[in-house]
């Protein structure tokens, strides 16, 4: 399952939705809005993307996990819109039939997504500024 949403991300049901008795592993990644990034004070986050370019990044992402690792079923599940310190913006769950597989599948999916995916995030800073970052810095912010 790949998704962008604007709703909370329910990481229960996207790890139910990987959970199997083909497999023994089933690793969850959440990101969430932090407080302090580089020692400034964020307040929340704004997420935009393409979500027709995002989806189709995200399926290429899943495609190439699978060549590498025997995942039996794997979840991705992307906010947009602006969220609050402690929201999930991004959740990652996949299951393999072995732990080792599971963790490093579901590293190569959140790191790969954060390089190749066209989401940007504009940091709301404490002191007022604003900042749009890609971490991959591969792409242009949105207009």
């Amino acid at each position: 399952m790949i998704s962008l949403t604007h709703e909370p991300i329910n990481y229960q049901a996207l790890t139910e939705s990987v959970r199997s008795p083909n497999s023994g592993a089933v690793v969850l990644f959440l990101g969430t809005v932090r407080e302090l990034t580089g020692g400034r004070r964020t307040v929340a986050l704004d997420y935009e993307g393409y979500p027709a370019m995002a989806e189709a990044k995200l399926a290429e992402l899943e495609a190439e996990a699978c060549l590498r690792w025997p995942i039996d079923r794997v979840g991705i599940i992307h906010r947009l819109g602006h969220l609050e310190l402690g929201d999930i913006s991004v959740a990652v769950a996949v299951s393999c039939p072995h732990r080792e597989q599971a963790f490093e599948a579901g590293k190569f999916l959140i790191d790969e997504l954060k390089v190749r995916v066209p989401i940007w995030k504009k940091e709301n800073w404490d002191d007022g500024s604003t900042e749009w970052v890609h971490p991959g810095g591969e792409m242009s912010k949105p207009e």
